[in-house]
């Protein structure tokens, strides 16, 4: 009966002691898990903020440049729509002043030529009699210059000099050149009396029209070529009334066509408005250095007006965007190196500067560098854009 005790007692013993390590096995598990989901809660909570911590080593090898925006005084910008149009002040016109046949082409559209080139040679029986006529009149003058007012009357003198001077003057007019006459009048082989003549380049530039047929017969004032110089374009603005009165001649421009921009400056403003559109024409001037502006192409404007206004201003490079297509800025928080993306509103962009708003006065924006810390921001597993 004693020995039924005893094993009863052991038993028991040996049971309430695997309880009890159970028991105590389950309390380290639960506190391991607890731990490991604080861990993880407080790294899902530096996500969700969207904060990246950077070193002062990584800042200064990223080159990383961080500044207090302040508002500036900057000039108010129009945008408006443009056309691309010829430069007339460095534009010709090729156009016989005589009736004429052409004879032979000596330039082609898309030529440059220059100034002094042979474009056109014509024939006339017009300029056939002008210069026979200015030959006789030029025999007779040298004659009477070297007999002297000694030998011949004070008015055959005279009228010998008016008839030489008048001769020269037609065919002049009807389109030979100082050199083309001089060369004449000196017996040149390659110059006669019949009735031909060349149409020279007035001015260095490109051949933009050549609309002639050789053999055929053209009137006065037939434009055969067109030479322009398109190393300075100019480009039509259209405004609203209200808007001319803030731009003035002098103002600062540019022209956006495609990724291109180009910096461009106000040199006329209409005073009369298009009867259909009912808008004023503003006229810029444009450098053309690498030929991408062609007349009649179709391009955006966007045109400085004379008012001062404050706004928050950042280099372009410092204006990015999140994978959503927002714009935004990286602002630095309450410690050094913390830096968080702030979804801004993007003005505009002039000159390689970014006017935004929706961000306060005096936060400290990275302005260089602003790629890298987007991308470190980006590591963290954050999506770098503010709901």
């Amino acid at each position: 009966m004693n020995i039924k005790i005893l094993l009863t007692a052991l038993l028991l013993s040996l049971l309430l002691s695997g309880c009890s390590d159970d028991k105590s096995s389950t309390e380290k598990t639960e506190t391991k898990a607890h731990a490991e989901h604080a861990t993880a809660g407080e790294d899902a909570h530096e996500a969700e903020t969207g904060i990246v911590k950077l070193s002062m080593e990584q800042l200064q090898a990223a080159g990383v440049v961080v500044t207090s925006l302040e508002p500036q005084s900057i000039a108010h910008t129009l945008r408006a729509p443009g056309e691309v149009t010829l430069n007339a002040y460095r534009t010709v016109k090729i156009t016989p002043r005589i009736a004429a046949q052409v004879v032979a082409r000596h330039a082609r559209l898309g030529d440059i030529v220059e100034k002094g080139q042979s474009l056109v040679t014509l024939s006339s029986v017009e300029m056939a009699d002008a210069q026979g006529n200015l030959l006789v009149a030029n025999q007779e003058w040298l004659r009477v210059k070297k007999l002297g007012r000694k030998v011949v009357s004070q008015r055959r003198y005279i009228e010998s000099q008016i008839a030489w001077e008048q001769a020269q003057a037609r065919v002049q007019a009807y389109g030979m050149t100082a050199q083309q006459i001089d060369a004449l009048l000196g017996n040149n082989k390659n110059m006669q009396a019949n009735g031909t003549f060349q149409l020279l380049a007035a001015q260095t530039g490109r051949v933009l029209h050549d609309a002639f047929i050789v053999g055929e017969r053209v009137e006065p004032g037939r434009e055969l070529m067109i030479i322009a110089d398109e190393s300075v374009m100019w480009v039509e603005a259209r405004i609203t009334p209200n808007e001319a009165g803030l731009i003035q001649v002098g103002n600062n421009a540019q022209v956006h066509i495609d990724t291109t921009i180009l910096p461009a400056m106000v040199s006329q403003i209409d005073h009369a408005l298009d009867e259909t559109t009912r808008t004023l024409a503003v006229r810029l001037e444009v450098n053309n250095p690498e030929d991408k502006l062609h007349p009649g192409m179709f391009v955006t404007t966007y045109i400085q007006t004379s008012n001062q206004t404050n706004a928050l201003v950042v280099p372009e490079a410092a204006v990015l965007r999140s994978p959503d297509g927002d714009w935004l800025v990286l602002v630095e928080q309450d410690e050094p190196g913390e830096f968080k993306a702030v979804e801004v509103k993007l003005e505009r962009v002039t000159e390689g500067q970014a006017v935004i708003a929706g961000i306060n006065p005096g936060s400290r924006v990275v302005t260089q560098g602003a790629f890298f810390v987007q991308s470190e921001l980006a590591k963290s597993g954050f999506e770098v854009h503010n709901h």
